[in-house]
């Protein structure tokens, strides 16, 4: 992503000028080309991080939404991954997968796409180009802030199917629903709003973890670059700076991905509760919002029910982040 920031802002503008320049980065045919290489580029590193992440994501899904009771079911990730795998081998820890493929691979190209339409509409109002001079970084947070909050509205629907995917099967039930039947149950019961069920804690994690996503990203960079030797100054090398060693694009992937997952946790937790358990019953017949089950939440279970699967979460990030820039940069750097 740096690589490709940096090509954008900081192309000379010599010949004619910034809001000239401005222009051609907003022209609709670079657009074209530019969202057509996000959503393929992003589409591709999303899918692999999901891949890589899944039956991690499986158990802290578990782990956040199961039943209130003393002692609790899981009494950890390695508990919860243990009765999992002993009840549905590891091909149950994948199992719902479908939909978060199709997830990840919309998250990551829209993660991406409205990153970039955020950068270009600051340099055309805001903050135009200024010769070699990057945006700030509170700029491209601000950018992976509202990137963040326009993925929301696309992802709640697909992680509500997911979340019903993942939690275990009720005893009475033979067959686990797939998910045409829970997109039936889901419009039959609460309409077309019931696919957003859970919006608002989508919205907070996806705005504040995007932030800090794209923005520990592109701070790790931006110091490895600080840190890197001088190079000998030429036209290309000015236009296009190298691209970073595979292994600092990891590290900084990684960085991002823990920062992204940790901050905003909480919300998670809430909206997983949301998606996946009926809560009548935790909220005494209130109106079921974020609100209301956050604080019967807190109630129950305090700031470690908030931050239950944390742990196996951000650790499964580091390794699904450092792929999927990896994977963007990579494909970016071979087919501009």
């Amino acid at each position: 992503m740096t690589e490709t920031v940096e090509r954008q802002i900081t192309s000379p503008v010599d010949k004619n000028g910034p809001l000239e320049d401005a222009r051609n980065v907003l022209s609709p045919t670079n657009q074209g080309i530019e969202a057509l290489k996000d959503i393929t580029f992003g589409s591709t590193a999303g899918i692999i991080g999901k891949f890589i992440e899944y039956p991690f994501d499986t158990v802290k899904v578990r782990l956040q939404s199961q039943p209130y009771r003393c002692p609790p079911l899981y009494t950890g990730p390695v508990e919860c991954f243990r009765q999992s795998f002993r009840s549905d081998g590891f091909a149950g820890l994948y199992r719902g997968i479908s939909a978060p493929l199709l997830g990840a691979a919309i998250e990551t190209s829209s993660l991406f796409f409205s990153y970039r339409l955020a950068q270009d509409a600051l340099q055309a109002t805001l903050l135009p180009p200024t010769g070699e001079a990057p945006l700030p970084l509170s700029a491209l947070v601000f950018c992976g802030a509202v990137s963040g909050a326009f993925t929301s509205l696309l992802l709640t629907p697909i992680e509500l199917i997911k979340c019903k995917m993942q939690v275990p099967i009720a005893s009475s039930s033979p067959h686990s629903p797939g998910p045409f039947s829970l997109i039936a149950a889901v419009y039959s019961h609460q309409g077309m709003l019931g696919f957003w069920r859970g919006q608002l804690g989508t919205l907070i994690r996806e705005t504040g973890g995007s932030a800090a996503w794209f923005g520990s990203y592109e701070a790790v960079t931006a110091l490895f670059r600080r840190l890197r030797p001088p190079a000998s100054a030429s036209a290309d090398s000015v236009a296009t700076p190298p691209s970073l060693p595979i292994w600092q694009q990891l590290l900084a992937g990684a960085t991002a991905g823990m920062s992204y997952n940790f901050m905003f946790y909480p919300a998670d937790t809430i909206k997983s509760r949301m998606q996946t358990e009926d809560v009548s019953a935790l909220t005494k017949g209130r109106r079921q919002t974020f609100w209301v089950v956050g604080k019967a939440l807190w109630r129950k279970q305090g700031i470690k029910g908030l931050y239950r699967g944390c742990g196996i979460t951000v650790g499964r990030a580091a390794p699904s982040s450092a792929f999927i820039f990896a994977v963007y940069e990579g494909l970016r750097g071979w087919f501009g």
